[in-house]
């Protein structure tokens, strides 16, 4: 049982030992948002810098389709997949392009391709999901 006038004590040790908890430290101090690229937010505009592909994680033997990109808002280079069949046909260099997040788990990457975390939702303000159904054209 503590004493008396102790409470002080109790809460500065409780203190100290709040900042040895890894997760309280990275909340407190804000490192997700420091390291994420996107700086906190779901999308972000970025240019296009060049398309590659990616080959997938054992044991999938697949060639991901994807493009380096350059943000907007920071000027950070990521590597964001595009996802669907025949999408990377509809993006070209230097074309603006929506990305977010890709949903792996605690916000790293997703299935098979290694170091994706993000990946294309837009180009030149067109849903891509439009594009590749054929609901609307892009402009040339």
């Amino acid at each position: 049982m503590p004493g008396l006038y102790s409470a002080r004590n109790l809460k500065s040790k409780k203190k100290k030992q709040r900042w040895q908890d890894i997760n309280y430290k990275r909340r407190t101090l804000g490192l997700k948002v420091k390291k994420d690229p996107l700086k906190g937010s779901p999308q972000a505009k970025a240019i296009v810098l060049e398309k590659r592909q990616m080959e997938a994680k054992q044991p999938n033997s697949a060639m991901r389709k994807c493009v380096r990109i350059q943000l907007i808002k920071n000027g950070k280079q990521i590597t964001a997949f595009v996802p669907g069949n025949g999408a990377i046909n509809h993006i070209k260099e230097h074309d603006e392009v929506t990305v977010e997040g890709i949903g792996g788990a605690q916000g790293g990457p997703y299935g098979d391709i290694p170091c994706v975390k993000w990946r294309v939702n837009k180009v030149n303000g067109l849903s891509l999901l439009a594009l590749l159904s054929g609901k609307s054209k892009r402009q040339q």
